[in-house]
């Protein structure tokens, strides 16, 4: 027993190829990689419908491991998800959008947003993600080396920038710095900006 019923769908994208990004690429991440963790968060929830759990252990246990792969793999659905949504723009915005007010508040230009973002991309092994943070209702930029590690509880990403090697090593090899401007160049602003308006106020006090 347990609330695992769930089964979660692959999640489609409109585009084939995006600039800077070749079909190829798209297609190894999204078809590949993104749909592999939905499909094993619904073999894991699965599994927890019938696992032991009476057998639960700290040092070993399958229950244990399960559930260690369920933060793994639905992390990993729901950043990517959010890595797909964001892009069919072009990279533009405007500066009467909120949220680049908001990330000229927060860093105090967005070249500062943009100079941390970059850095963190290349700083991490999984993800650079600029979030809500629910301590205090700024932007800030977080590294995460893997879907479920980093992550600081409650807060909510707006952008999800993969640098796993999985989103840019078809196109761009080992030369990850090559891969952030058509990351950036692909941005669809108004998506981001309707995203950031929904949750702005979620920890307003």
């Amino acid at each position: 027993m347990g609330n695992y019923d769930d089964q979660y769908e692959i999640q489609k994208i409109d585009y084939k190829t995006l600039n800077g990004f070749s079909e190829k690429q798209i297609s190894f991440h999204h078809d590949i990689h993104y749909a592999g963790y939905v499909k094993k968060r619904n073999e894991v929830h699965s599994k927890l419908k019938a696992v032991d759990k009476a057998a639960a252990n700290a040092n070993y246990s399958e229950f244990r491991s399960l559930k260690k792969e369920e933060t793994f793999n639905a992390s990993g659905q729901l950043l990517h998800e959010l890595y797909f949504e964001m892009f069919g723009g072009n990279g533009k915005y405007t500066d009467d959008m909120e949220l680049i007010k908001k990330i000229n508040e927060d860093f105090g230009s967005f070249d500062n947003f943009k100079l941390d973002m970059m850095a963190t991309a290349k700083a991490a092994r999984g993800w650079a993600l600029l979030a809500i943070d629910p301590t205090d209702n700024k932007l800030r930029v977080f590294l995460a080396d893997s879907h479920n590690d980093g992550a600081v509880w409650g807060s909510i990403p707006i952008i999800a920038l993969d640098v796993y090697e999985h989103a840019f090593y078809v196109d761009y090899g080992p030369d990850k710095a090559k891969y952030l401007e058509p990351f950036f160049n692909n941005l669809d602003w108004e998506k981001l900006n309707k995203r950031f308006m929904t949750f702005k106020n979620v920890y307003n006090k």
